[in-house]
């Protein structure tokens, strides 16, 4: 069973953005799988750093949504970017030294700060965005 699923309540009404969240949630699947099933330490090493350079993608992407749009609260937003981003690069570096394992507790904060992040901060820019008429078509919880 995986660590994470897509659910329609994790949608942000944005095609590119859901897809992007889809396959995040995919990756720290594989990572969760890596470390359960024992993978070595370089298949491991591969996946962290595939979601590592992929979260930083995103976050770019969903940032830019944010400038073209004018969102208000995005300073807030890309500081929660950041600080995630910088616990993310603080792990990948440990694991690459040594320092640090796979766990439990590392699978379950990438898990929960996803989907906390997602349905908090990147609903609130949903809304605001959707106010504004950035929302794709036939995008499936638009009445949500």
């Amino acid at each position: 069973m995986p660590l994470l699923q897509w659910s329609d309540n994790l949608s942000v009404r944005i095609d590119s953005i859901d897809a992007e969240h889809k396959k995040l949630i995919a990756m720290i699947n594989a990572l969760h799988d890596a470390m359960r099933q024992q993978r070595s330490k370089a298949v491991q090493q591969r996946v962290i750093n595939g979601l590592v350079s992929y979260t930083r993608i995103h976050f770019v992407n969903e940032e830019r949504f944010f400038d073209q749009h004018g969102y208000p609260n995005a300073p807030a937003h890309k500081q929660e970017h950041a600080k995630f981003i910088f616990k993310v690069k603080a792990f990948q570096d440990d694991f690459e030294r040594g320092k640090l394992t796979l766990s439990l507790d590392i699978m379950n904060f990438l898990s929960d700060w996803l989907n906390d992040h997602i349905k908090g901060s990147d609903q609130r820019y949903s809304d605001y965005l959707a106010a504004k008429g950035v929302i794709s078509p036939g995008s499936c919880s638009e009445s949500a």
